[in-house]
């Protein structure tokens, strides 16, 4: 299959890319990733040409650094312009060059005028409270109008090994004996996105599916960071918030087996400060 992928150099978009070695990829974005064709484009270009490919997988989103609610900095129409604007123009490209397939990475912020502990189904209306959350839900709306196969992979805080490593600066502090706020969130490994994306592919019916695995605990994170560097500091107390999940039945029945704790235990390793 010949696919077009965006955001190949981002958190996600490594982990994905890694995951399609057995197919023809060409990389849409300002820099080249070796062994792979390039084609120089951003969101805030016209949409490239999408001729002779298969499918493409969208992952690109420009924000302000480490963060995507509040991505938009003092810049909300920039924002809106790139990723909104953006994504539509390529997503419109796709449908007019014949693509079969479109999978467009989205968020679980499109739920987030939800109360806390409500079941967040696919088939939930889109509630954001953020602009991040916004521009995602309406190119979400605006992918389901096309007439070509439109995935939605909506997904959860990830994590993984390299630049996926998002907790550096928590390990840091707990290590240094900085006092921890609890915190509880949703996370998946950036494998298992990966894993989410290669069954997206084989879809030949548009779809929105949840991509999350653990709930995952502050306090139970840094315990097994206690136990692999013995660190005498304090651990945080458990955080008492109800945290909303997003229910995935709908991608595990399609063979989706995200790697839960275990995964987590085999790459904490590598993601504490080597000493």
């Amino acid at each position: 299959m010949k696919i077009a992928l965006t955001g190949a150099t981002g958190i996600a978009g490594q982990a994905i890319l890694q995951s399609l070695a057995a197919h023809d990829v060409t990389i849409l974005g300002r820099s080249p990733v070796a062994g792979h064709s390039h084609i120089n484009w951003s969101l805030d270009a016209p949409a490239p040409d999408l001729s002779g490919f298969d499918a493409l997988i969208h992952a690109a989103f420009e924000h302000a650094p480490g963060k995507y609610r509040g991505g938009e900095g003092d810049d909300p129409a920039g924002f809106i312009k790139s990723n909104l604007n953006g994504t539509v123009r390529l997503f419109d490209a796709a449908a007019a060059h014949g693509l079969s397939n479109v999978i467009f990475l989205s968020s679980r912020a499109v739920f987030d005028g939800y109360p806390k502990g409500t079941a967040l189904k696919e088939d939930l209306p889109p509630k954001p409270t953020s602009l991040y959350g916004e521009v995602k839900a309406k190119a979400e709306a605006h992918l389901s109008t096309l007439p070509l196969t439109g995935i939605t992979l909506r997904a959860t805080g990830f994590y993984g090994k390299g630049n996926a490593n998002k907790w550096a600066p928590l390990f840091a502090d707990y290590l240094s004996g900085k006092a921890i706020e609890p915190r509880v969130a949703s996370e998946v490994h950036v494998q298992d996105l990966a894993q989410a994306c290669q069954i997206a592919l084989s879809q030949n019916q548009s779809s929105t599916f949840h991509v999350s695995d653990i709930l995952l605990d502050r306090h139970d994170l840094l315990a097994m960071a206690q136990n692999l560097t013995n660190s005498p500091n304090s651990l945080p107390r458990r955080s008492d918030v109800d945290v909303s999940q997003l229910d995935c039945t709908n991608l595990r029945a399609l063979g989706w087996q995200p790697g839960g704790m275990e995964l987590l235990r085999q790459t904490l390793p590598d993601l504490l400060p080597q000493t």
